[in-house]
């Protein structure tokens, strides 16, 4: 498989690790405010400085759909520098603590992020 291809499945499956992730927190979230709409935890998602470690997961997927996107094309190295971002993500390389430390808490209470991200960091160990 090439890294083009590569980025793609590695895209798709962080994609569903993200909404797992969120359907995790929306969870939390309801358990103690009560039921929300999509659209009111939408909001919530986008001004909650509690779910802004999230966006680092949405950022990514939009900056990789946007690569793909561009009607001229796109250069092998920017592939290349999106694997490097899923890569650091995923292994929690990320210096803000607070990150590493929500979403090692996700992984630990949510079994369905937990074996998303184990496939994907397979994905991308065994390519």
């Amino acid at each position: 498989m090439n890294n083009t291809q590569l980025l793609k499945e590695s895209r798709n499956l962080l994609l569903g690790l993200h909404k797992s992730l969120v359907d995790f927190e929306r969870a939390i979230y309801e358990g103690i405010h009560g039921s929300t709409t999509g659209g009111q935890f939408l909001n919530i998602l986008i001004e909650d400085k509690d779910f802004a470690w999230l966006r680092k997961f949405s950022t990514l997927i939009v900056d990789i759909d946007e690569m793909f996107a561009q009607k001229d094309g796109f250069q092998p190295e920017a592939v290349d520098v999106h694997l490097a971002g899923i890569r650091d993500l995923i292994d929690m390389k990320d210096e803000d603590e607070s990150f590493t430390a929500k979403y090692r808490s996700a992984l630990q209470q949510d079994l369905d992020a937990a074996g998303k991200q184990c496939e994907l960091k397979a994905l991308l160990e065994n390519s």
